[in-house]
């Protein structure tokens, strides 16, 4: 009887992909520690700890971690200066240049309007009725009342006439627009002629605004004039000098604009 015969399967011997695989794994370990020792600190470490424990247990791969390293950010330009004290600042353009200018020149203007009218007011020895303010809107002079107008009167004094005639021509060198405007105290008027201080006031404004346009000169388009009553005080009113200075009239040359 015939011996069977019994075919025994050869299996190709796999046993060298276990060490392969462990010999990728560690040229990839290295490949990851050369490329972070350019830029090493605690940070990347932790990292490469965490990644290369994953790896070597089972985790999640080594390939999976998020890189080690920050993307750099592209400079915008090669030429760009790196020290921020080194930006250039951006030279104005003719326009603000001109406009810089401008406003240069209107501000001297009214300084020397200022010092005219100081010059005037010191000359005639009006320092207590007379002042003169400088502000970034432009140039106020505050005239008290008693230098122009009787108590409880809208009338300008005869003697009182030439100071306004006299500001006017200092006015007429330097064209701007004007805003006279009158101040009372608190006091009710008891002049059966005028109703309230407002009324008061604003007749007091444009008595002074007609000997101001006296002068043929002066455009007058660029006056107005208003009055305020005892509502916009500079004093409390308290005393009888409080009143005094809360009683004025006051002229507004405005600065232009460009």
């Amino acid at each position: 009887m015939a011996k069977k015969r019994h075919h025994h399967e050869e299996h190709i011997d796999e046993t060298w992909l276990i060490p392969y695989a462990d010999l990728l794994t560690l040229l990839l370990a290295l490949f990851i520690v050369l490329f972070a020792s350019s830029t090493v600190d605690a940070k990347k470490f932790e990292m490469l700890s965490q990644s290369l424990s994953n790896a070597f247990n089972g985790g999640t791969g080594v390939l999976q971690q998020p890189s080690p390293t920050p993307t750099p950010v592209p400079r915008s330009s090669d030429n760009s200066p790196s020290d921020p004290s080194q930006t250039v600042t951006p030279q104005p353009t003719k326009e603000q240049q001109e406009k810089a200018q401008q406003e240069q020149e209107e501000q001297e203007e009214l300084e020397k309007l200022k010092k005219n009218m100081d010059q005037y007011i010191l000359q005639n020895g009006l320092e207590d009725q007379f002042e003169t303010q400088l502000l970034p809107e432009g140039l106020k002079i505050v005239i008290r009342d008693l230098a122009f107008f009787q108590s409880g009167s809208a009338d300008i004094r005869p003697e009182a006439r030439n100071l306004g005639v006299a500001m006017s021509h200092l006015l007429s060198a330097y064209p701007r627009k004007v805003i006279v405007s009158g101040h009372t105290d608190n006091v009710p008027i008891s002049s059966g002629q005028y109703s309230s201080n407002w009324d008061l006031s604003t007749e007091r404004a444009v008595n002074f605004l007609h000997v101001l346009l006296s002068n043929g000169n002066l455009n007058p388009a660029n006056f107005s004039a208003t009055g305020y009553g005892e509502f916009q005080p500079v004093a409390p009113n308290d005393t009888v000098e409080h009143r005094g200075q809360n009683r004025r009239i006051e002229v507004f040359i405005q600065k232009k604009t460009f």
